[in-house]
């Protein structure tokens, strides 16, 4: 019997994994370390229970997309939603992307818009970029060494590096392309940097995608979301699989966006861990990267594989990261028990 053989390159690819493990203290995936109060909870477990799920959902999530157009400031026909940030960013590149059409990526950042590009079957050419790993003038023109590209992709706070673009020159370069899209990343943008929200209405080839699972603390929940022109919303129409989007989902997402407040009363507890760690680390003989995200990159001395373990063996998980940005590691700010936890362990291995 011949087995069926998948698509050229496919399994030279692991699958894309973070680990899981039950530890003390993980730190290693960006999660919101605090849940959404009681209230929310409730409201949430009495709406879930009125819904009809004998029913396919509204398939267009007019009512939750429209809650969103309101949090957001923009109009409805160019909020879109879906499962994650993910699923948003893979129908784009499945409207935009696709065989014979590149897609550029700015690295070192999030490893999925390269891995979603090679899915949607796009060729990607990746610019290396060197610390402090932000984007300029001439970064955007070395974009173009083999023509214009279909996609170019910016991650603003950068994921894992931690640092903010400028979004001035993000939308000069999108004003004067022709015919590219331009997906910027937006998933860590509450807890710093500048949005490239003020640009979009005078950009109707720039994407902003954002995500419930940090700020929100709904990473459970899987939901994510873009603004951008209507007519890019038309195209995502056109690929998205059908009722791709729960009525639990829907639903999670709109109870949220009703306590919007309360989740943003979060985001000063997560800032304040992430900036005690920066400014814990040098204290440690570690290299601390600067950080508007929820998360720091550092790199410690000597093996980060053995320091990632020494951290592993005391209960704390950290990210490695050590082959997208070489020698370093990445924690995610978390409860201040949990950041005590973290810097004791380090300390301990360090020595």
């Amino acid at each position: 019997m011949i087995t069926p053989e998948p698509r050229p390159g496919l399994r030279g690819i692991e699958p894309y994994e973070a680990p899981q493990l039950d530890v003390r203290a993980r730190l290693n995936t960006n999660e919101c370390p605090y849940p959404l109060p009681e209230g929310f909870r409730r409201e949430l477990a009495e709406a879930v229970g009125s819904q009809a799920l004998n029913r396919y959902p509204d398939r267009e999530a007019l009512e939750l997309r429209a809650a969103l157009a309101e949090h957001a400031g923009h109009a409805v026909e160019g909020t879109w939603a879906a499962n994650g940030s993910n699923e948003v960013i893979e129908q784009l590149l499945l409207a935009y992307g696709g065989p014979k059409r590149r897609v550029v990526v700015f690295e070192p950042t999030y490893l999925l818009h390269r891995r979603l590009a090679w899915i949607a079957h796009s060729e990607v050419e990746r610019v290396e970029l060197e610390p402090p790993w932000r984007i300029h003038a001439d970064d955007m023109v070395r974009k173009h060494r083999h023509g214009h590209p279909a996609v170019v992709f910016i991650c603003s706070p950068n994921n894992p590096t931690g640092n903010a673009q400028d979004p001035d020159i993000v939308a000069a370069t999108a004003e004067l392309a022709k015919g590219e899209l331009f997906i910027v990343d937006e998933a860590y943008i509450e807890f710093g940097g500048a949005s490239m929200l003020p640009h979009l209405e005078r950009l109707p080839n720039l994407v902003i995608v954002r995500t419930f699972s940090k700020a929100f603390a709904l990473a459970g929940a899987r939901i994510g979301y873009c603004l951008t022109s209507p007519q890019v919303v038309e195209d995502l129409r056109r690929v998205r699989l059908p009722y791709h989007l729960s009525s639990l989902t829907q639903t999670a997402g709109i109870v949220a966006l009703r306590h919007a407040r309360e989740a943003a009363s979060i985001l000063d507890r997560v800032r304040e861990q992430r900036d005690r760690i920066a400014a814990a680390l040098p204290g440690l003989g570690v290299e601390a990267f600067p950080s508007d995200a929820n998360f720091v990159l550092f790199r410690p001395p000597g093996s980060a594989a053995q320091v990632w373990q020494g951290l592993l063996d005391r209960g704390v998980l950290v990210r490695d990261l050590s082959a997208v940005v070489p020698g370093c590691l990445r924690v995610t700010a978390g409860t201040p028990e949990e950041v005590d936890l973290f810097l004791s362990a380090l300390e301990e291995v360090l020595a």
